[in-house]
């Protein structure tokens, strides 16, 4: 994550070689496939489904949605704007209000989103909001199904860490929360009677502090609401694991280092799942939550052939899976990317 000088100095293309690099790492630490929740455009799924360039499949989501000075609306307070620039097949995703709203769901339908992001709470790293703010209403996140889910079967993913914005996206028919910081019992009985999916993230706010710790990358106001939520968040998602809501594995790559990804299933079994339910989050459930559980997620005769091996078995030492060079074989679609041995 750049701080804001590098962010206004770096040229707009340098971003698109960059992500060449970060996509092969997330490939070669044993992740063959990505919902991407922002800023990846459908030029890159193409570039990597014609084998320009080495990465995971891709769904891609564009832009995440935001509100005027929600979480995904980078200006400042000084009058600078660090949004990424908007560029042909990534349209704005700032709206406020039904009718913008509708138009900006049906520009990332049109620009190839195969899932719909908004951010429907405040968030940890952005500078005017805080995460327990709710941001776009019951009746906008509606209109977002509507038009993503109910004409075009495409599903909406939430970026919701305070309660309330949490129970708005589940009441408007969202398919996965994502963070899910603030989980009380209302949330875990909407979870669970409507089949909403948790994507916890919990190295998401780890990774900020750690960061913080050896580098000047990350915003003062993003460590200051890491540390306040850190452990919240730990106890929502124990709570929501143990209430048996559906749980798949994600996590905020890009806030953190790309490569990094599998220190979630630790970090998963540290609130009580075991290492073979951190494995399912991550393999079986997450192919379930994009929709393409009858093509991935599982070795079974007719579906795709993804596999990894490790150095050490994983049902003993789950954190094995957290180094790179502990994941010494990679095949995707029945290739193999990576043999170490």
């Amino acid at each position: 994550m750049r701080n804001v000088q590098d962010t206004l100095l770096t040229p707009f293309s340098f971003r698109f070689y960059e992500s060449v690099g970060y996509l092969k790492k997330t490939l070669h630490t044993g992740i063959t496939t990505v919902r991407d929740a922002g800023f990846a455009d459908v030029g890159m799924k193409r570039a990597i489904d014609q084998g320009l360039i080495e990465g995971p499949r891709m769904q891609v989501s564009i832009n995440p949605l935001t509100i005027t000075g929600g979480h995904g609306d980078n200006w400042n307070v000084s009058g600078v704007d660090t949004t990424f620039p908007h560029y042909p097949g990534m349209p704005s995703g700032l709206c406020d209000g039904k009718e913008e709203v509708r138009k900006v769901v049906r520009q990332m339908l049109r620009s190839g989103a195969d899932v719909i992001k908004v951010h429907a709470t405040g968030g940890v790293s952005s500078p005017t909001d805080h995460p327990e703010f709710t941001q776009f209403s019951q009746e906008e996140l509606a209109v977002m199904v509507e038009e993503a889910t109910f004409r075009n079967g495409v599903k909406v993913m939430a970026h919701a860490q305070g309660a309330e914005g949490i129970k708005n996206a589940i009441r408007a028919g969202i398919h996965s929360i994502e963070h899910g910081i603030f989980i009380d019992d209302e949330v875990i009985e909407l979870m669970l009677e409507n089949g909403t999916y948790l994507v916890p993230t919990l190295l998401a706010p780890v990774a900020v502090l750690e960061a913080a710790e050896h580098s000047n990358t990350m915003a003062p106001f993003a460590i200051e609401k890491s540390k306040q939520v850190i452990e919240t968040h730990k106890e929502s998602i124990r709570k929501a694991y143990k209430a048996g809501v559906k749980i798949a594995m994600g996590t905020d790559a890009g806030v953190f280092p790309h490569g990094i990804n599998l220190r979630e299933l630790g970090l998963m079994c540290d609130i009580g799942m075991s290492p073979m339910e951190s494995i399912v989050a991550t393999t079986k459930t997450a192919a379930e939550c994009m929709g393409i559980g009858d093509e991935i997620g599982t070795v079974e005769p007719g579906k795709v052939a993804d596999l990894i091996l490790v150095s050490e078995n994983p049902l003993e030492r789950i954190h094995v899976v957290e180094d790179e060079r502990n994941i010494r074989f990679v095949m995707k679609d029945g290739k193999i990317i990576k043999k170490l041995f």
